[in-house]
């Protein structure tokens, strides 16, 4: 018998074995399959699962405090009732010496599609009860435009929320301009995942109907091969002078919407004038930055103004040193065509970035767990977590305010990995070393495990039960426990209500229920509010019995920005409008972020000073095998190594230039670091780019001078820790410049796919 579940790459079913090995089947409903389901079987039960509760053997012999141990130290193993004592001991120490402040609650999501044992919402609501804590605003992924969509339309979240949908697209669209592409590799994913992966089909169609797509990306890979497509392999961060361009093509040609631009924009005039003023933003002049030729970029410009044209910009190129530049771009370049609101024109924001952007599944609110309110008000955005442990008390420009970074003690994770998502990991490391105590709460043995001083075990998805669903799915999933927890693994859930009745808050934190009861709980409050529209919804339990609930249906066709259009609606921003001059962000004053999109040189990239010393651009994109760096130990993620690393896919010309065949594992290194990868030569780059994808188990060696190693390729040894501006602090892992060379000689071995050294004492 089959087992219901979901997750973030999408619902399937279980079979479990008698050994308690696992079986994975898509949903039956499902027309497109994620391929990561193929790393379930392999990571539930693999050697680096967290067994039993394990304190860092130098904190457990010396108590808190800064060390450069962390990340370098073996592990005891103890009871959970010693663990529990000592973590309750350690919290109350540090409010009472430090304050909440200084207790940084870093969870960052993704840890599980549950929507009761979701670790973030378990984490945040008891430290919100312990008294609150420093916590993180925005994203990795989208820390840049979170910040800067605001100015600009008055609202992220209607951009990437409600984008236009993939029907009114493939049926509307007449051109498809790309920037960044529309990377079939991530729309298998979706927070909380979805139950029919509808985005594959919708490409189909599009590739049916012969809808012309212009590709600009230096991949060829960011748009699926069955897609037809004009590929302008741009040199990477420099979209923006692109779209300069293209704007200055339509207005010296007469061919930009004037109408659209009185009555829906504001500072066209300022945007103008930069692109006329100074040295022109012309065709030629972006040729020379970008790669490409100047009469392509012209003859662009004329066919995105005579045809119905939909500017699509993808994530992955705000997650850069001046992020804010080519969204900003994007949307003042759809704005000159004067086709936002109209279907199958406009500006598109992450088509391809994330599996839910242009879906058409039921924009509906699911069950979830209520955090509380934070008593503490001071936070950081996500991305500054290193800047924020290395400099306490030092002051940071952000968003137009003036802030200052915490002193924290005490860093508590539940979810998610830093040690892949962040930037500069000697730094990263460096700064792991600064708190009194750090806590994690982990299925595996990851680097952010192996950088913690108590290491608190906690059970997966299959092994307990929860109520599972993403933005946009059709379905609403009974998450059934398929299989016993490894060792002594607990959920989040008990963990937190174990430490909270040592706080004396176990009452308010669990409320009385047990995870069954609030399992009914949360799914009867939800019910009832569909019962009241006039929806059919089962109760709990034959909700249970039948393993999920088909939401009623939403609109197929729908169109960003229509009702602003239409005129029912006005922008929150000051002018009501799209401002293509903001008045509010000029008024920062930031010279790295003025008040209109502008052509900032990055100070990595292929045209800058540093390419004569690293002449390679790394492109550090979301892999192909797994969900960031989710179950990099599963089937799938591991076939697609070489060498027994992550592969670097790199120019066969360029290749030839270093003696590099493929298959050879390679030394990729700059000033900040170097990491061992397994080489694969492919025509599908523009020369002098690399890409290796994020996600590879972080696996250090030290080199000499302090910096590190990552002998199995995670890219963020080699990438800056920087923000992408003043306004935003967001990440910007996504480029780096590098050089590789093929490794002589026997290479280290991966280590990281193996627990630490662990003693177990009895408990």
């Amino acid at each position: 018998m089959s087992t219901p579940t979901t997750s973030h790459w999408g619902a399937f079913r279980v079979r479990a074995g008698a050994g308690g090995d696992v079986t994975v089947e898509a949903h039956p409903a499902d027309p497109a399959p994620s391929p990561l389901l193929g790393n379930v079987a392999g990571g539930l039960r693999h050697r680096t699962r967290v067994a039993r509760p394990a304190i860092r053997r130098g904190w457990l012999s010396g108590g808190p405090g800064p060390t450069d141990r962390r990340g370098r130290d073996d592990y005891v193993e103890v009871g959970w009732d010693d663990a529990l004592d000592l973590l309750a001991a350690e919290l109350t120490r540090v409010r009472a010496e430090h304050g909440n402040e200084a207790v940084f609650g870093g969870s960052y999501g993704w840890a599980s599609a549950g929507r009761f044992h979701h670790a973030q919402s378990q984490l945040h609501r008891f430290l919100n009860q312990f008294g609150g804590y420093t916590g993180s605003r925005n994203s990795y992924s989208l820390g840049t435009s979170l910040v800067l969509l605001p100015h600009v339309v008055g609202d992220a979240e209607e951009v990437l929320r409600n984008a236009s949908s993939w029907p009114t697209v493939t049926e509307h669209t007449e051109l498809l301009v790309a920037f960044g592409g529309i990377p079939a590799k991530n729309v298998f994913v979706t927070p909380g995942g979805v139950t029919r992966h509808t985005t594959p089909g919708h490409l189909a169609r599009l590739a049916e109907r012969g809808v012309p797509v212009v590709l600009v990306s230096p991949l060829r890979a960011d748009l699926p091969a069955g897609v037809a497509a004009t590929w302008l392999p741009i040199v990477p961060g420099t979209d923006t002078a692109l779209m300069l361009a293209l704007a200055h093509t339509l207005v010296t040609e007469g061919l930009h919407d004037r109408a659209f631009l009185d009555s829906y924009t504001t500072g066209f005039e300022r945007l103008e004038a930069y692109l006329s003023g100074g040295t022109p933003k012309d065709a030629e002049w972006a040729a020379a930055i970008c790669g490409l030729d100047a009469a392509d970029i012209r003859a662009l410009a004329r066919r995105m103004a005579a045809a119905r044209t939909l500017v699509t910009v993808t994530w992955s190129l705000q997650r850069a040193q001046h992020g804010e530049q080519p969204v900003w771009a994007g949307i003042a370049l759809a704005a000159l065509l004067g086709q936002i609101g109209l279907p199958g024109g406009g500006f598109g924001h992450g088509y391809g970035s994330m599996g839910d952007v242009g879906d058409h599944g039921p924009n509906r609110r699911l069950p979830w767990l209520s955090q509380g309110i934070n008593p503490v008000r001071q936070f950081i955005p996500v991305a500054r977590i290193a800047d924020m442990l290395l400099r306490p008390g030092e002051t940071y420009d952000y968003d137009g305010g003036r802030r200052t970074y915490p002193d924290i003690r005490l860093v508590y994770w539940a979810g998610g990995n830093p040690f892949h998502h962040h930037q500069d990991l000697t730094r990263l490391r460096q700064a792991f070393g600064r708190p009194d105590t750090v806590v994690v709460h982990e299925p595996h043995w990851t680097s952010t495990a192996r950088h913690a001083d108590i290491v608190l075990p906690v059970t997966t998805g299959l092994e307990r039960d929860d109520l599972g669903g993403g933005r946009r799915d059709t379905h609403l999933i009974a998450m059934h426990r398929a299989v016993d927890p490894v060792g002594e693994a607990r959920d989040d859930h008990a963990i937190l209500a174990a430490l909270a009745a040592r706080l004396g808050f176990g009452d308010a934190f669990t409320e009385g229920r047990t995870p069954a009861q609030w399992l009914r709980h949360l799914y009867e409050g939800w019910r009832a509010d569909l019962v009241a529209e006039g929806h059919a919804v089962p109760d709990f339990d034959a909700f249970w019995a039948a393993g999920e609930y088909e939401l009623p249906a939403g609109p197929s066709h729908f169109t960003l920005f229509e009702d602003f259009r239409a005129g029912r609606a006005r922008l929150r921003t000051p002018s009501g409008r799209i401002e293509l001059y903001s008045e509010t962000v000029a008024g920062f004053g930031y010279a790295d972020c003025p008040g209109h999109p502008a052509w900032l040189e990055p100070d990595e990239w292929l045209g800058g000073p540093g390419a004569a010393r690293f002449p390679l651009l790394l492109i550090a994109n979301q892999p192909d095998t797994r969900l960031h760096s989710q179950l990099d130990v599963g089937a799938t993620s591991l076939a697609g190594k070489r060498a027994g690393r992550e592969a670097l896919r790199l120019h066969p010309l360029d290749a030839a230039d270093r003696g590099i065949a493929d298959g050879d594992v390679v030394r990729v290194h700059n000033d900040r670091g170097a990491c061992l990868a397994g080489a694969v030569l492919d025509d599908g780059l523009r020369r002098g780019v690399v890409r290796l994808p994020t996600g590879a188990w972080f696996d250090p060696v030290e080199e000499p001078g302090g910096r590190l190693l990552c002998v199995h390729g995670n890219p963020n040894v080699l990438t800056g820790d920087v923000p992408s501006s003043r306004l935003s602090q967001g990440c910007t892992g996504q480029h780096a410049l590098v050089e590789v060379a093929r490794f002589a000689g026997q290479p280290p071995p991966v280590t990281v796919h193996h627990p630490p050294a662990i003693e177990r004492r009895a408990s």
